[in-house]
């Protein structure tokens, strides 16, 4: 049986996990602004009742979180490409199923709704791994 559809939801949903990943590692890069003395300033004369050490506490948090978005969006693309390998030729397609449901379930929970979209994908194409059967054959000998 051709596990197509499952192998292209799969690719759009490790697609949307990219785009994750690639926005995570820029979450990253706003701790390298607290050493830009000029973007400080900026934000101080924006809100003079910031204290410097908010405006750190929140680029650190917002850094820190963007390692989280970007390490479960790479562990999520790694799983997707082995259950695509899975899928490819029909050989466990129970197992890439479940792995793709998991993964999806887990992911959407861990980054607090961040990837439930790319979720979706892996679990409508988990849900088709685990539940569609091989078609029977009928032959006349049957009858």
């Amino acid at each position: 049986m051709r596990r197509t559809a499952e192998v292209v939801l799969t690719f759009i949903g490790a697609f949307v996990y990219l785009i994750g990943a690639f926005l995570g590692g820029m979450f990253t890069m706003f701790e390298d602004l607290l050493n830009q003395q000029e973007f400080v300033d900026q934000v101080e004369q924006t809100d003079p009742s910031l204290n410097p050490k908010d405006i750190e506490m929140v680029l650190e948090s917002a850094s820190s979180f963007g390692v989280y978005i970007l390490v479960i969006s790479i562990a999520a693309i790694v799983l997707g490409i082995v259950s695509m390998f899975l899928f490819k030729g029909n050989n466990k397609p129970k197992a890439a199923g479940i792995i793709l449901i998991v993964v999806g379930g887990l992911s959407t929970l861990l980054t607090i709704g961040f990837g439930i979209f790319a979720g979706i994908f892996y679990i409508i194409a988990g849900i088709m791994g685990v539940a569609r059967k091989p078609k029977q054959e009928v032959s006349l000998e049957q009858y």
